[in-house]
């Protein structure tokens, strides 16, 4: 019997914030960006020096609808009153230290996917389903006990179940999905709980008249593999709640990128600029979660004719705020090579990756 475990920390930068400092407990809590007074106190957005993205929040704070990778400033207007942190990343590197300590004693084997969360292969650790739940209960207890903080469990025959398992019941959850009840499991989920399917996919699928999981299951795959390729394979099997990868132990990354496909080929500056604004955006708030900083910025561009290029810049030292990658990438975006061509897609790209250190932090 084959039993993964997907255990993802809670709101996990906040909560760090929140154990330490108990005072902000039960308070709308941001951390990410930074606030600062112009003329004095005043509520009014424009008296203030408003930096920054949301990097996590509170439970509180998403009540008011803040959430992850939003800009600050409008963070703000939706909750003026919330308590706004930096980020504390050598801090949290610390804590996800431990909490993978704690899992790793657990695991026949394990994969780190981020700073707060990690696939866990348990199969040999149990003999049944029910002994799967209270074993996942049992790292629960000693993560709360230990650490001081909570996490969501899911715990599936396969690492994609497992993890939309864990994200189906939060804070503090614990779902089990058995072998036998996957498919049923899934089936009346939206198709964006499938990890990797995103907005963009997401619409592709409904405009076919899909928006539930049992929906993709049961379409013919050669449609799907019509519409997006071998991608179209994937999505069919794991709508099936078919999953073959295994959980892979610690690798190092070395770069991590994102790439976005234009509806129409264009030259337009101000569209690939956004585009490479919110590239970079993203690119940030995945090193951010991972606890990585960067020396190089890369950027990939593919032409109308399918031609690629590649540019890429490397710095002296380690950077890991969003302003450097967004400078580089719309430096290396603007060269004399781009212009007058018709763009099919943009690309940007972090590497040099390592982990962010006290030493780092100094030198950011």
């Amino acid at each position: 019997m084959k039993v993964i475990l997907h255990a993802d920390m809670d709101s996990f930068f906040s909560a760090v914030e929140m154990r330490d400092h108990p005072e902000l407990k039960g308070l709308p809590v941001i951390v990410g960006g930074e606030i600062r007074e112009e003329n004095g106190e005043s509520t009014d957005v424009k008296a203030k020096k408003i930096r920054g993205v949301v990097s996590t929040c509170s439970y509180e704070a998403r009540e008011y609808g803040i959430h992850s990778a939003m800009p600050l400033t409008k963070a703000y207007k939706l909750c003026p009153d919330a308590k706004v942190l930096p980020v504390n990343m050598a801090l949290y590197k610390h804590v996800s230290q431990e909490i993978m300590a704690i899992l790793r004693r657990h695991a026949d084997k394990i994969e780190q996917v981020s700073i707060d969360e990690a696939f866990l292969d348990i199969s040999t650790r149990v003999s049944d389903w029910r002994e799967a739940k209270d074993y996942a209960r049992l790292i629960k207890d000693e993560i709360l006990e230990k650490i001081g903080l909570t996490c969501s469990v899911g715990v599936a025959p396969n690492k994609t179940v497992a993890k939309i398992a864990s994200d189906f019941v939060k804070p503090d959850g614990l779902t089990v999905v058995e072998e036998g009840h996957v498919k049923e499991f899934l089936a009346p989920l939206n198709v964006n709980r499938i990890p990797g399917v995103g907005p963009k996919t997401a619409e592709k699928l409904k405009k076919m008249g899909i928006e539930k999981i049992s929906q993709l299951a049961s379409c013919n795959v050669q449609t799907l593999i019509a519409k997006f390729g071998n991608y179209g394979n994937k999505l069919h099997k794991r709508a099936n709640g078919i999953d073959e990868r295994e959980v892979e132990e610690e690798r190092e990354r070395k770069s991590l990128s994102r790439e976005r496909t234009f509806a129409e080929d264009t030259n337009d500056a101000s569209v690939l600029n956004a585009c490479v604004d919110a590239l970079s955006e993203e690119v940030y708030k995945a090193i951010e979660k991972e606890g990585f900083v960067f020396k190089t910025v890369g950027l990939k561009v593919r032409f109308e004719d399918f031609r690629v290029l590649t540019r890429a810049k490397t710095m002296k030292t380690f950077h890991s705020d969003i302003s450097t990658i967004k400078r580089i990438a719309k430096q290396l975006m603007t060269e004399e090579r781009y212009r007058d061509k018709k763009v099919r897609l943009v690309g940007v790209r972090v590497s040099n990756l390592t982990l962010l250190d006290d030493k780092q932090m100094r030198i950011v």
